[in-house]
């Protein structure tokens, strides 16, 4: 049968006694009254089965128990102080709201590295495509992307130019690597939905069908991933899937789409952790 176990509060009392050598000077430290300190005493002594303490008239002395489990007790309470000054110290994690696709295969990947050189920052990623507040949903700060002739959000910083080109898997190619696959299906998202227009725009080229659009880039490169078509998208989102010969670049050359992603930051003067994670994504984003 496993002991009851020992009354955390009768504990802390007679650590303070046998601090201050005083039910008095104990009771006034934690704030009750002196008969509370001797009942909690007591209760201890009961629950250990041995005195700890000598009462005199006017003083209290440890016995030879006592005086072992106070040692012990000062180490312990020592213990348990610094782990809660550690948790203290300890800052809340960083909440970043971006998009999907971009979290996934661009910011998670390269989290570890910012986390090694700032141990003490955590990052804490949700995606959404919705507009967001920062201050009414508690988001620190936010990725979106501005489309072109759009003023750039007061207070944000710019991160990387949205780029797009075609992605296929290599069981859609003919004729050779990199030939067009023939009447392949063509991929996209709704959030990007006008990115395959842009393209063909820019090869002056005419789209030979609507694109089937996901609900995130990050679906249409898993049915390109299948097989089900050519995806449209950044092409720093597929750097493994090309290198592993997953996917298959179609295009030479990415089109600049004139969006950038910005990182978002709230008004006024930002936390050290905040501006920390602010610098070091901006140097991150920044062209090779």
């Amino acid at each position: 049968m496993r002991p009851a176990p020992l009354p955390f509060e009768s504990l802390w009392a007679f650590r303070i006694v046998a601090e201050t050598g005083s039910l008095t000077a104990a009771a006034a430290r934690l704030g009750v009254t002196q008969p509370a300190i001797s009942k909690r005493l007591r209760e201890l002594e009961k629950a250990l089965g041995c005195p700890l303490v000598r009462r005199g008239v006017n003083a209290i002395g440890l016995t030879a128990a006592g005086a072992r489990l106070a040692e012990e007790l000062r180490g312990g309470f020592a213990q348990i102080q610094a782990a809660v000054d550690q948790l203290q110290l300890r800052p809340a994690p960083l909440r970043i709201r971006a998009y999907t696709t971009w979290a996934l295969r661009w910011l998670i990947p390269r989290l570890p590295r910012f986390h090694a050189a700032h141990p003490g920052i955590d990052v804490e990623v949700s995606t959404s495509t919705a507009v967001v507040d920062l201050a009414r949903e508690g988001v620190d700060a936010a990725v979106r992307t501005v489309p072109p002739g759009t003023p750039p959000p007061f207070g944000g910083r710019r991160l990387q130019a949205v780029e797009i080109s075609p992605f296929a898997a290599p069981s859609l190619l003919r004729g050779g690597e990199g030939a067009w696959p023939a009447s392949a299906r063509l991929l996209g998202s709704r959030v990007r939905a006008g990115d395959w227009a842009l393209w063909h725009q820019a090869r002056g080229t005419v789209a030979p069908q609507p694109p089937l659009l996901f609900e995130s880039t990050s679906l249409a490169i898993q049915a390109a991933l299948e097989g089900l078509g050519v995806v449209i998208c950044s092409p720093a989102f597929l750097r493994d899937e090309v290198e592993a010969g997953r996917l298959v670049a179609l295009d030479p050359a990415s089109i600049p789409t004139g969006d950038f992603y910005w990182l978002l930051l709230p008004t006024g003067q930002a936390s050290m952790p905040l501006a920390t994670f602010a610098d070091w994504l901006v140097a991150e984003a920044a062209p090779a």
